[in-house]
């Protein structure tokens, strides 16, 4: 079983910044980033895949957040620049990947999850 541990959640105005830290307790390929809003469907922001270094990311979010992993320290990091409302959500680290999904694909679905931090971004 793997461990993952969210921080780095808060609450920002419009346009500001926050950085997301997930410590996991090993190292897998594949890691992500998703979040789930009230009354919304959980979605994918980011995720990497270790072996190549590449990355996904959702429409929404590119070039405002950046997925990036420090490997000696089994931790995955999501910055997030020119925050919206519409990124307010509850975020989930992820890792791994379940049979019959792909990682950088449109069907990722990880093995393992976090608790969550909540971000909001207020107008």
């Amino acid at each position: 079983q793997v461990q993952l541990v969210e921080s780095g959640g808060g609450s920002v105005q419009a346009g500001g910044s926050l950085r997301l830290s997930c410590a996991a307790s090993a190292n897998l390929v594949c890691m992500g980033w998703f979040r789930q809003a009230p009354g919304k469907e959980r979605e994918r922001v980011a995720s990497h895949y270790g072996l190549r270094d590449t990355t996904y990311y959702a429409d929404s979010v590119k070039g405002r957040f950046t997925i990036s992993r420090d490997n000696a320290k089994n931790t995955l990091y999501l910055q997030m620049n020119s925050l919206k409302p519409g990124d307010t959500a509850m975020y989930y680290c992820a890792a791994g990947v379940r049979s019959g999904s792909n990682c950088l694909g449109l069907t990722y679905e990880p093995a393992y999850w976090g608790q969550g931090t909540q971000v909001t971004v207020s107008p």
